[in-house]
C-alpha cells in the first residue's frame, strides 16, 4: 500500500492517507497515470490479489508462465500446475485486466518441435490466449541449477540460427489480437554463460519471416506508428474490423480500425461478455460486458489536443466506444 500511495501521490503532488484517497487525486491530476502494471504468479493472481490489484489502479498483469507443459512446469519446480495459469487468466479477464503474459523457450526437456507445439497450443487454445506475450528464451546464468546442467553437458541452448528460426515460427503463429511486447531480457552479456548471443532478435526474426514470406499479424508490428517509422507508409483506406473468439470462459470481441491493404493498425478496443466465474459485485449485479482495453496508436497527442498529421483523437476512440456498446447492447 505505501508505494502505490506514493507512486499516485508523486503523480498528484497531494499527500495521501490511503490508497483509496491517492487514487481518486490520481485520477484528476495534471499529470496522468496511463497505466500501472503489476507482474505476478498465476498463484498470486487470485481473487484477493486481483481485488487489491483493482484497488491500486492497476490497469494490466503480466503473469510469469514460462511452459504451458505440466511435466516442465515440474521440473523447473514453478510451485503451480497449468490449470492454475489458465484459472488466473480466466479471473483476471473478468475484472476487466488486460494479461500479458512471460514465456521462456529453450527450457530443459523441451526441444525445438515441443517447444513450436508448445506455443500453438498457447495461441489456439481457449484456456490460454493472453492479450500479450513477453518472449524471453533462457538464458544459463551463473550460481542456478540450469547452470551445473550446462557446465556438465546436460543441458545445451539453441544455437543463434536456431533461436532465430524458432522466434520467426513464433511469431507467424501470434493472432492479430495478441500484441508481443518484447523479445528477450536486458541483462548484461558478461552475466549471462550461454543463450541469446544477438541483442537484435525481433530484428532477425523479422527478417527471416520476410525471407520465408511468413505473415506476421502481431499487433506491434502492425501499428501506425511503427509502420510509419520501419517502413514509411501511412493509412489510406481505414475500415473497422471485427474479430470474435473465446478465452478463458468469456466471449472476447477485439474490435480495431486498420488499413487491411497495409497491414496498419489504428486503434483497437477489446470487450468481453464476462463469464459466470466472475464475483465482483459492481460486474455481476447485472449482466455485464466490460471493455478492457481501449487503445489508438501512433505518436502521442496531449490531452484535448489536435494534430491532423497524427491519429490519436481523431474520433476512432471514440467510433470504437459507440460498437462496443452495440454489440453489449444488442448482442450480450
Amino acid at each position: 500500500d505505501f508505494f502505490i500511495r506514493n507512486l499516485h501521490d508523486a503523480l498528484s503532488g497531494y499527500n495521501s492517507q490511503t490508497v483509496d484517497e491517492a487514487v481518486r487525486y490520481s485520477e484528476q491530476s495534471v499529470t496522468k497515470c496511463i497505466g500501472i502494471t503489476i507482474e505476478t504468479r498465476p498463484d498470486y493472481c487470485l481473487k484477493p490479489h486481483l481485488e487489491e490489484m483493482l484497488q491500486y489502479g492497476c490497469t494490466r498483469i503480466e503473469i510469469g508462465v514460462q511452459s504451458i507443459y505440466e511435466s516442465v512446469a515440474r521440473e523447473t519446480n514453478r510451485g503451480h500446475t497449468v490449470a492454475a495459469v489458465s484459472h488466473s487468466f480466466h479471473l483476471a479477464k473478468d475484472c476487466g485486466f488486460k494479461v500479458v503474459t512471460h514465456m521462456m523457450p529453450d527450457l530443459p526437456n523441451m526441444g525445438y518441435e515441443r517447444d513450436l507445439e508448445g506455443f500453438k497450443e498457447y495461441f489456439e487454445n481457449p484456456a490460454f490466449r493472453s492479450d500479450g506475450m513477453k518472449l524471453y528464451p533462457t538464458l544459463v546464468i551463473r550460481g542456478t541449477g540450469l547452470y551445473e546442467l550446462w557446465k556438465t553437458g546436460r543441458y545445451q541452448n539453441y544455437t543463434p540460427d536456431q533461436l532465430v528460426e524458432l522466434t520467426a515460427q513464433v511469431l507467424s503463429l501470434v493472432p492479430p489480437w495478441t500484441r508481443l511486447y518484447r523479445i528477450q531480457r536486458d541483462i548484461p552479456m558478461p552475466l549471462v554463460s550461454s543463450g541469446v548471443e544477438h541483442g537484435n532478435l525481433r530484428e532477425l526474426a523479422l527478417a527471416k519471416m520476410r525471407e520465408q514470406d511468413l505473415p506476421c499479424l502481431d499487433i506491434r508490428t502492425r501499428e501506425v506508428g511503427m509502420k510509419q517509422i520501419h517502413q514509411a507508409v501511412t493509412p489510406d483506406q481505414v475500415e473497422l474490423l471485427r474479430r470474435d473468439y473465446m478465452a478463458n470462459g468469456g466471449w472476447e470481441t477485439f474490435l480495431s480500425y486498420e488499413d487491411p491493404a497495409q497491414d496498419i493498425l489504428i486503434g483497437l478496443l477489446r470487450l468481453r461478455k464476462i463469464s459466470s466465474a466472475a464475483w465482483l459485485p459492481c460486474i455481476t449485479e447485472h449482466s455485464s460486458s466490460i471493455i478492457r482495453e481501449l487503445h489508438v496508436y501512433g505518436t502521442a497527442v496531449a490531452v484535448s489536443a489536435r494534430d491532423p498529421t497524427r491519429f490519436q483523437h481523431q474520433g476512432f476512440g471514440i467510433l470504437l466506444m459507440e460498437e462496443a456498446e452495440r454489440i453489449a447492447r444488442e448482442e450480450h
